[in-house]
């Protein structure tokens, strides 16, 4: 398995590693995998060794510069205007080695990728959509490509890829980063192979130092449906499972809220909000009523479980009428930072996912819980 961004840019700064080699053995992989995989619509082969080049100057020149705190570690960007919202990860010593896949036009966005070869597949079955809107960034993390890789969330864009590829996926609080979209429902978010990487990209881009570790066990709150939803029974089984093992290993711990947990549908008022002249007055009072309950149950808890998404992957024909958003959407119209981690592998062979939301502003506790959940399942 490749080397995490961690130990990448540990052993670029410390000089075991040189940039360039790490770099080019990303583009190694790149070549071999993607004419099958068509994760990414540009690769930037010359470019990021270029890139790379610099960085290990920079550090034989250690004594004028600073160390960098992501030295040498390849990404992949969004779409092919990904590296409009990278300053701050290529500052920090990243070296971009392409643009992953994004649905093409025609195709559901909800679907699937697009990639310079075809259609974007799923590293775990190639019948199987990897999710999207951020498919390319998800296949690219989970086929080991790169470490990390950027993505945006307007409505679980990379929380349900996460899922599906069985990588961490985050989405970020509305506000925290820059992000351009009128309505404030798209974010910035990443995926990574673990939560460490995950906290290396929103330290970096937060601008945030290393966070205290997380008080245990955590309060959270479960619900298989948020009380509209109706997913499918696996992901149900496989999430609540997961809740088990960190509940049985101390990182979480149940609680019954006042009320039942139900929230109102979203989709209608993010439909609403995303359609140019439609009146925003329904998504308004949706938005402030769901807003209400969320705030009472965060009064009583630290996170709310679910799962990530209510399906299995499905394939490359699309989902139907079944919205794979149904239990991510909801947290784009409140704004509050969500996670996907890992749950487990559904009978088909294919991952699924657990989402843990949390209070605004309050990423760096999804990462500590998600980190604790991968120090005590690989212990």
């Amino acid at each position: 398995m490749p080397l995490s961004a961690g130990e990448i840019a540990a052993g670029v700064r410390a000089r075991a590693l040189r940039a360039t080699d790490v770099v080019a053995a990303a583009l190694e992989r790149v070549e071999r995998a993607d004419p099958d995989l068509c994760a990414f619509v540009e690769v930037w082969g010359e470019e990021a060794l270029r890139r790379a080049g610099e960085v290990d100057t920079r550090l034989d020149r250690r004594g004028a510069h600073p160390l960098l705190p992501l030295a040498g570690v390849p990404i992949a960007v969004k779409g092919r205007h990904g590296l409009r919202a990278a300053d701050a990860l290529l500052a920090a010593g990243c070296v971009a080695v392409g643009a992953t896949s994004v649905p093409g036009p025609g195709t559901p966005w909800q679907t699937w990728g697009l990639g310079a070869g075809g259609r974007t597949l799923n590293p775990w079955r190639a019948d199987r959509t990897p999710g999207g809107s951020s498919a390319g960034a998800a296949a690219a993390v989970a086929a080991g490509l790169v470490p990390l890789a950027t993505g945006g969330d307007g409505a679980g864009s990379v929380r349900i890829p996460a899922a599906w590829c069985g990588v961490v996926g985050l989405k970020t609080t509305r506000g925290r980063l820059p992000s351009g979209d009128r309505t404030g429902l798209r974010v910035r978010g990443v995926l990574a192979r673990s939560a460490r990487d995950a906290e290396l990209w929103w330290r970096v881009e937060a601008q945030e130092p290393a966070p205290a570790p997380a008080a245990l066990p955590v309060t959270a709150v479960w619900s298989p449906d948020l009380g509209f939803a109706g997913p499918d029974p696996e992901p149900v089984t496989l999430a609540r499972a997961a809740v088990e093992r960190l509940v049985a290993a101390g990182v979480l711990r149940l609680v019954r809220p006042r009320t039942p947990v139900r929230l109102a549908d979203p989709g209608p008022a993010w439909l609403a909000l995303r359609t140019p002249g439609a009146d925003p007055a329904r998504a308004h009072r949706v938005r402030a009523a769901n807003d209400r309950r969320l705030a009472e149950l965060f009064a009583g808890a630290d996170l709310l479980l679910t799962p990530t998404a209510p399906t299995a992957p499905h394939g490359h024909e699309g989902p139907g009428d079944r919205y794979s958003t149904a239990l991510t959407w909801a947290f784009n119209l409140s704004g509050h930072p969500a996670l996907s981690l890992p749950a487990g592998i559904g009978d088909d062979g294919c991952p699924a996912g657990l989402q843990l939301v949390a209070p605004h502003g309050r990423e760096a506790l999804l990462l500590a819980v998600a980190r604790e959940a991968e120090t005590r399942e690989a212990g």
